[in-house]
């Protein structure tokens, strides 16, 4: 049995400081907020942090990015084993940042049909390595030159980094069924579509629609059947809504979204997750001038569409889309949302009981009894400055403590 003893810790839900901060844990559970330290527990003294419960990013690929990474040719260099080794440091980093739980959304490189992210969180929850808890996604689903479907070397070089139905490229409702099924077969906890174009797409418009209505639906059943839910890459307005009208439980990004859009978000009761940072933090610089273009268009949008949607009650959850952001700088998001006008306990929210209501995990993202210990430490009051998560000084996953600089 350990006992935390802080300065304090965030109640999440009415968004104020409880002071002290005495949790204590029993094996992976809290079993005890404030008191008397129980007979015979260990004590860490944290001394005058601040405990949150441990932060949630729900869109990050941890498969890519990280040290020794080349972007412009690792779709076609990189095999499946030196990105899973690379995915092990992108892990820890995720970890030790904070960040305690992820959804890993959608590969889109060739691995054989193998779901990378699949045996990734497998290793983690193994205790084969060090990580966050993973929720993986295995190939994103997508048409033939639709997002995600590898397009760089196309335009000279047709053939090269073809990939299969098994991998996510899928068109018509036969070929579509078979990709979600095989995902689900081999693991995969939730279902990845790209619905429309994005910023780094080489092939259409960032907002035109992917997917006719007709297939959305099909990958919708065939989820839904399986009780999965489907998290869909949308960016332009009427993309969203049909994404919407369809079934789909989460819109990723959103960044064109119109005031039409965010409503039915809000009616229907679906999930919007943030990754704003990029939008100010992604060097597109020696991007190919038709995609520092859509960039140019789309990240102002992103500012507006994120407060819009805030203001209208839409469940927002955060996510970062790490690499697009360095792994290990997750917290980063939470800074621009406050920035760009969403209270600092909204966005605590949006990184814990939203997130962990996205995910159907009941047992996380709060600190109470019954809940699992999933437990970070800051140097101040989150509530009062957000950026203090950018500097977590310990971190407990299933009551196990990965970090503690506390004292340092």
């Amino acid at each position: 049995m350990i006992t935390l003893r802080a300065a304090g810790y965030v109640d999440v839900d009415a968004g104020q400081i409880i002071r002290p901060g005495i949790i204590t844990i029993d094996g992976d559970t809290i079993v005890g907020i404030g008191g008397d330290v129980p007979e015979g527990a260990e004590i860490v003294d944290l001394g005058e942090a601040i405990l949150l419960p441990g932060l949630m990013d729900m869109e990050v690929n941890l498969l890519m990015g990280g040290r020794g990474e080349n972007p412009g040719l690792s779709q076609v260099q990189d095999d499946p084993p030196t990105r899973v080794l690379r995915a092990v440091g992108n892990a820890r980093r995720t970890l030790r940042a904070g960040f305690t739980t992820v959804r890993n959304l959608g590969l889109f490189v060739k691995t054989g049909g193998y779901l990378l992210d699949v045996a990734l969180a497998r290793a983690i929850d193994a205790g084969m390595i060090e990580g966050p808890r993973v929720i993986p996604a295995g190939h994103a689903i997508t048409p033939t030159g639709g997002h995600l479907d590898p397009t760089m070397f196309a335009a000279f070089m047709p053939g090269v980094l073809e990939l299969t139905i098994e991998e996510g490229i899928a068109n018509g409702n036969d070929e579509i069924r078979k990709a979600v099924r095989y995902q689900i077969k081999h693991g995969a906890q939730l279902i990845k579509v790209c619905c429309s174009g994005g910023v780094m797409s080489l092939t259409g418009e960032a907002g035109a629609q992917h997917y006719s209505d007709e297939e959305l639906r099909v990958i919708v059943d065939e989820a839904h059947r399986r009780g999965l839910k489907v998290a869909a890459h949308t960016h332009g307005a009427e993309a969203v809504k049909h994404a919407i009208a369809c079934g789909i439980d989460c819109i990723e990004h959103g960044f064109l979204m119109d005031d039409e859009a965010i409503q039915m978000l809000v009616d229907n009761d679906r999930f919007l997750v943030t990754t704003r940072r990029l939008a100010e933090a992604m060097d597109v610089s020696k991007a190919p001038k038709v995609l520092q273009d859509k960039a140019a268009e789309m990240f102002p949008k992103a500012r507006t569409s994120i407060k819009a949607a805030y203001e209208a009650g839409v469940k927002i959850a955060v996510g970062t889309d790490a690499p697009a952001i360095p792994h290990g700088k997750n917290a980063d998001e939470l800074v621009t949302l406050v920035d760009w006008g969403m209270p600092p306990a909204a966005v605590l929210r949006a990184a814990t009981v939203v997130a962990a209501d996205l995910i159907d995990r009941p047992d996380l993202g709060r600190l109470a009894e019954g809940y699992l210990a999933d437990i970070i430490a800051v140097p101040g009051d989150p509530l009062a400055d957000i950026a203090v998560t950018q500097n977590v000084t310990f971190v407990m996953k299933n009551g196990k403590v990965f970090k503690n600089d506390t004292n340092k």
